[in-house]
């Protein structure tokens, strides 16, 4: 099956930046697109952003357009979310998860494994 691990998360002001990293516990994982989720409370999860297995094209949510880039390392088997400019709004735990569809697009539905989640708040 394999695993995704989520690490990065924190406290950070309005303005801030993070940078959130997701480790695969398997080398074909490198060979997936991988997307970033969030679930603030009381609400559904909802798409962040995704990119294709080779990090070739990326895909983003209008809310984080401009403010947010998805990246991945397929030497590393990681992933990552770099967040710019943050805003109250943005608070949620953030998850990673890959489709496994062999050298597949980026895509915001479908995927097959998940992490466990990295929590975000920013302060206002």
């Amino acid at each position: 099956q394999g695993q995704l691990v989520e690490s990065g998360g924190g406290l950070v002001q309005t303005g801030g930046s993070l940078r959130l990293s997701c480790a695969a516990s398997e080398r074909t994982f490198s060979m997936y697109p991988m997307g970033w989720f969030r679930q603030a409370p009381g609400k559904e999860r909802e798409f962040v952003a995704a990119i294709s297995w080779r990090g070739s094209t990326t895909d983003y949510a209008d809310s984080v357009k401009g403010r947010f880039t998805i990246s991945k390392d397929n030497t590393k088997i990681t992933g990552y979310l770099q967040m710019n400019s943050l805003r109250p709004e943005d608070t949620a735990v953030y998850y990673c998860a890959v489709k496994k569809s062999s050298f597949g697009g980026a895509t915001r539905q479908a995927f097959d494994v998940w992490g466990q989640g990295t929590q975000v708040t920013v302060s206002s």
